[in-house]
């Protein structure tokens, strides 16, 4: 079982003097991020299919989603310290290394394609104006040179950013200061209006999905717990303004088939046209920057929990006062490279687009789960209720599905491909997570909502096994998991002397069971107590073991041979009945007990001596019917075996035990035996002598109860393995073969 160490202790601690600001580290990234090639390239197509109230609609819905996982960012920054990582940083540490593993590895990948997507653009963009440049070449040297300069330092990548934050700023007052425009010579390919809401909703929405620029910058950050809400909240809302008032310039300036048929018109509205090509590079430069930023940092983060495979550790070093990823950024510029060479990268976008949406969406479900669950260790200053957080989740998962269905699905079941590959490789964080308060708080809400009386229906067994080491007692462990069908509860328990508590020998004893059970694949809990004797321990466990409903309600344990401790075991028998416990007493060796080594064997028989429906009868059918449908005794022969005095008697007997068995519908084969002049000793051994397992009923204790057990005793010794069934619970057993309804 391998441990990730926590990447927090790798951290240099002189980062945090160093680190970027709030505007530098995570607005500016953001913003540039947001104000992207979809603000100049298709926000006029938007407006050209839709109207402006439609638009201003379908920006508020966007942005409002992308808002409400900002707020949940936010409350998750202020409650934790957020190292290298950023978003996935976050959900490892809310919802576990799996969760955030899951998520971290296809975020890291569509970030490091979005390098290649974004200098492509930019590269498609300059040959329009170029015609003679070589559109590989120019995507493959700014691939480079933009590596370069996020290998030299992010520092002085953020200020380059500034740059193109001017440029940026230049087209939107050049476009500001504009005027109308002829309508377009050229022919849309697409009437106005022929787009529905919704689909144009699809391709807006990743225009407003920059936020995650700045928060994958928190490991260089001087104060990511402030810096991440402020920045992410106010480049949410500076974009928000910017894209309400751009659709009432468009609608003024140009008619809706303009609109759609030319995809730089604002090129033409510009006070100075050239000023919205440079605003076009800045935008793909600028995320291109972000990206060849954000991906090596994921990447650090998740080799330094040992998230990737052994022989890519080495991408978690990090160089210089401010942690670097340097190895990462070479990693990641290789992988950039190759995609720049495939060249066509509108097969994959789709599903790069769904993994970014995907991590908003788990950062929702993060902050929602952590605020619902109201844990003592959960503190944000910055306070969402649950309910927000759990909007934008759904908004989320409603717009990936309303962008592409397919790559959403696609997305789903790459990551949960991921997750299933970790959660094999058993791995441990260093780190509390939120899902035992997630189980526990599922576990509180149906214990209250449980029956407390036993319910028919929903009956099956919970067992109280003890087994002392189960080493010593397999057959008791391997009984319980073929009765329970990893659906009823097993718990494995023990009695240790007085002494036990003050040394080591009960935490030895508990971690050698939880061993063998981990070894036989069995899920069961594991109880100890001390007491004087080792009945009085058992007393103790049936009479205080379990919370609300939900208590053990079957007791299983070996039988005992020894005269001296004959009396005090049928007392506890006693207790167990008193107690509303039913007693499972498996008479066996543990070498008797049939293996099973993956494959079915047979011709088993399993005899059943019936006495009828009421009490003891009803459940030996059901733990029969229990063992016929487990993989040890699948399709065994049942046998019902019903003694009556003489002949007479047989052919009623028979009838109405077909009937009972036809309508009870669990296979088993009726079987009427005379008895005549013969004991029922002398019919019990000739009769069960060849069977694999018997089922006997146990009377009710009281007077001489030990001396009736003594008689029991001597009755089965020659058997093969039987259980002997006291029926105790205050529940017909009968209800639950022949549901009447």
């Amino acid at each position: 079982m391998s441990k990730s160490p926590d990447s927090s202790v790798i951290v240099s601690q002189g980062t945090e003097s160093q680190g970027l600001g709030t505007f530098g580290g995570v607005f500016t990234p953001s913003m540039l991020t947001i104000l992207g090639v979809i603000m100049y390239l298709r926000f006029g197509w938007v407006v050209g299919h839709v109207g402006l109230w439609q638009t201003l609609l379908i920006v508020t819905i966007s942005t409002a989603i992308t808002l409400l996982t900002g707020l949940s960012i936010s409350a998750i920054a202020t409650d934790q310290v957020v190292r290298a990582g950023g978003a996935y940083y976050m959900i490892s540490r809310s919802l576990g290394i799996e969760t955030g593993g899951a998520v971290g590895i296809p975020l890291y990948l569509a970030q490091a394609f979005s390098v290649a997507l974004y200098t492509i653009g930019f590269a498609e963009s300059l040959v329009q104006v170029f015609p003679a440049l070589s559109q590989t070449l120019v995507a493959l040297i700014t691939t480079i040179l933009v590596a370069i300069l996020a290998l030299k330092s992010a520092d002085i990548a953020i200020k380059a950013q500034y740059f193109i934050m001017a440029a940026i700023l230049l087209s939107l007052g050049s476009l500001l200061l504009g005027q109308g425009v002829e309508p377009t010579v050229l022919s849309a390919t697409e009437a106005p209006g022929s787009v529905g809401f919704w689909a144009v909703l699809a391709v807006f929405f990743p225009a407003v999905t920059g936020i995650m620029a700045g928060v994958n910058m928190s490991g260089d950050l001087k104060e990511p717990q402030r810096a991440i809400p402020r920045g992410t909240l106010a480049a949410t809302a500076v974009g928000y303004v910017i894209y309400m008032l751009i659709p009432f310039l468009l609608v003024r300036w140009a008619d809706p088939a303009t609109l759609i048929a030319e995809p730089l018109v604002m090129r033409r509205m510009a006070l100075w046209g050239d000023a919205i090509l440079l605003g076009v590079w800045g935008a793909t430069l600028s995320s291109a920057i972000g990206s060849i930023l954000g991906a090596p940092r994921v990447l650090q983060a998740l080799a330094r929990d040992g998230i990737l495979p052994s022989r890519l550790r080495w991408l978690g070093r990090g160089h210089g006062p401010m942690d670097e990823p340097r190895m990462g950024t070479w990693f990641t510029l290789g992988i950039a490279l190759a995609a720049v060479g495939i060249g066509d990268l509108n097969l994959i976008a789709p599903i790069l687009t769904m993994f970014f949406l995907t991590t908003y969406l788990v950062l929702n479900v993060s902050a929602g789960l952590e605020t619902f669950l109201q844990s003592p260790s959960f503190r944000p200053t910055f306070k969402v209720h649950w309910s927000l957080s759990l909007l934008g989740a759904v908004g989320c998962l409603v717009v990936m599905f309303l962008i592409n269905a397919v790559a959403t699905v696609m997305a789903a079941v790459i990551v949960l491909g991921i997750f299933l590959w970790l959660q094999r490789r058993e791995m441990e964080g260093a780190w509390g997570d939120l899902r035992n308060g997630l189980w526990m708080t599922l576990v509180r809400t149906g214990l209250f909502q449980m029956q407390t009386t036993p319910d028919a229906k929903n009956w099956r067994p919970h067992l109280l096994v003890f087994s002392g080491a189960p080493t010593k007692r397999p057959h008791l462990a391997d009984l319980a998991v073929d009765l329970t069908h990893n659906r009823g509860l097993i718990t494995l328990s023990s009695v240790l002397p007085p002494g036990a508590r003050s040394g080591s020998q009960q935490d030895a004893l508990e971690s050698t069971i939880k061993d063998y059970l981990e070894r036989q694949g069995i899920a069961a809990f594991v109880r100890l107590v001390t007491a004087p004797d080792p009945f009085s321990g058992m007393e103790k466990l049936v009479d205080a073991y379990g919370i609300g409903p939900l208590v053990p309600n079957t007791v299983l344990l070996g039988d005992t041979e020894a005269e001296n401790s004959r009396d005090r075991f049928c007392q506890m028998i006693a207790t167990c009945h008193q107690a509303r416990r039913n007693v499972l007493i498996f008479r066996s060796q543990p070498e008797h007990y049939p293996a099973f080594e993956g494959r079915l064997l047979t011709n088993r028989r399993i005899d059943v001596w019936w006495g009828g429906l009421q009490a003891n009868g009803g459940l030996m059918l059901i733990l029969a019917y229990l063992l016929r449908t487990s993989d040890r005794w699948r399709n065994a022969d049942i046998y019902l075996n019903l003694v009556v005095p003489n002949d007479q008697a047989k052919a009623a007997a028979e009838q109405n035990l077909e009937g009972i068995v036809k309508s009870l519908r669990i296979g088993a084969i009726p079987r009427v035996i005379v008895a005549g002049d013969r004991s029922f000793d002398d019919i019990l051994k000739p009769s069960s002598q060849t069977a694999d397992l018997v089922f006997l009923g146990l009377a009710t204790p009281g007077e001489n109860f030990t001396d009736y057990y003594l008689d029991l005793q001597k009755r089965t010794a020659s058997l093969p393995p039987t259980i002997l069934v006291l029926a105790s619970e205050e529940l017909e057993f009968a209800e639950v073969l022949q549901k009447d309804g």
